[in-house]
């Protein structure tokens, strides 16, 4: 345990990844609950982010992910021009087989326990249902049912979103922000992915589909037979005549055995930290890889779960979302004037945002 800890503390205090305000350590023996709330900053205002749960390998696993899904809201919380910081918060455990009434009452509790410091909403592995549980413990809760106040599935404006970041890929790679024509490979068609589709084949892409669960990939071909299959991301990734790649699973996605065998030439996803570590931008870059930064792109349901506390309408989260495809056109522009990668000019205008914050 001594090697964990100092394996945590070190990242806490002395790397990149680090930085953090506060992260605070659950645990629930009655209900097993054991969680992670990671707060990375609160200059912007209360730390807005998801509950992931989760069966970790480790704990230190699930302490390193808190942390860098924290700090990446935020970065998605500034670039969506929110008055929210950055924070997230993991629970350990097969949601499949611990997740009970009792587990999210007690999470519940402990985030209530902040005060207002942390806003939670749903991640993978948590939905409406869960949070409407949370909710009853912890005021500071978002992402809840309509009957509970709450605006619902946020997954709807993510792929919106996500979308409105494509067409503005196509608009600065191509010159048409439409993806008529296209071949657009979605790796992983869960609560996002198959809202992606929708949008994809209204505007006349050709899609290319892999998940590891069967039954996604069969309630989207259901629907749609023209969508192809991929037997894998793997296979996807390299689908020939490629044009854009959406990874929309679990973070990582981008790394030093994809990213040299890619052939789409865009990278446009719903997938949080999609780059494996610093350093793969610069990769993409140099295989003329254009990549719409992840916090960017998917800041949709965010959008969604921040109006929601001060009493949700969905045109108007949707016009916020749509503004999506101005910022990412933005961060393009801003690349290319500085000569350097989207990742990296989205980055530097979300520090400036907080660090003026931070000045008033």
């Amino acid at each position: 345990m001594t090697d964990v800890t100092d394996g945590i503390l070190r990242t806490l205090f002395h790397s990149d990844q680090g930085g953090h305000e506060q992260v605070v350590i659950c645990q629930d023996r009655a209900s097993g609950l054991k969680a992670v709330i990671a707060l990375h900053s609160t200059a912007l205002g209360p730390a807005l982010g998801g509950t992931r749960f989760y069966p970790y390998a480790s704990e230190e696993e699930a302490v390193a992910d808190a942390l860098n899904l924290a700090r990446g809201m935020s970065y998605k919380n500034a670039m969506a021009g929110l008055d929210h910081g950055g924070g997230k918060a993991v629970i350990i455990g097969d949601p499949g087989r611990i997740k009970s009434e009792k587990l999210l009452l007690a999470y519940g509790r402990f985030v209530a326990s902040l005060g207002g410091r942390y806003v939670t909403a749903c991640d993978v592995g948590t939905y409406v249902a869960d949070m409407d549980v949370v909710a009853r413990e912890c005021r500071w809760t978002t992402g809840r049912s309509p009957e509970n106040g709450g605006a619902g599935d946020s997954s709807v404006l993510t792929a919106f979103g996500v979308f409105q970041g494509m067409r503005a890929s196509a608009q600065h790679l191509w010159g048409d922000p439409t993806l008529r024509g296209r071949k657009v490979g979605v790796a992983g068609v869960g609560k996002v992915g198959h809202h992606l589709v929708e949008h994809l084949l209204s505007d006349g892409a050709e899609v290319v589909v892999t998940d590891v669960r069967e039954e996604a990939v069969r309630r989207v071909t259901d629907l749609h037979p023209e969508v192809s299959v991929a037997l894998d991301t793997d296979a996807l990734i390299r689908t020939e005549g490629l044009d854009i790649y959406a990874p929309c699973a679990l973070g990582g996605a981008l790394n030093d055995e994809s990213v040299p065998v890619l052939t789409a030439k865009v990278v446009c996803g719903a997938a949080n930290n999609q780059l494996a570590h610093p350093g793969v931008e610069k990769d993409l870059a140099d295989r003329s890889v254009l990549y719409a930064p992840d916090y960017v792109v998917n800041a949709g349901g965010v959008i969604q779960v921040a109006d929601e506390l001060h009493g949700f309408d969905f045109d108007r989260c949707k016009a916020k979302a749509a503004k999506i495809f101005d910022t990412t056109l933005a961060i393009f522009a801003r690349a290319k004037a500085d000569g350097i990668p989207p990742a990296a000019a989205a980055d530097r205008i979300a520090e400036q945002r907080m660090a003026d914050a931070r000045r008033r």
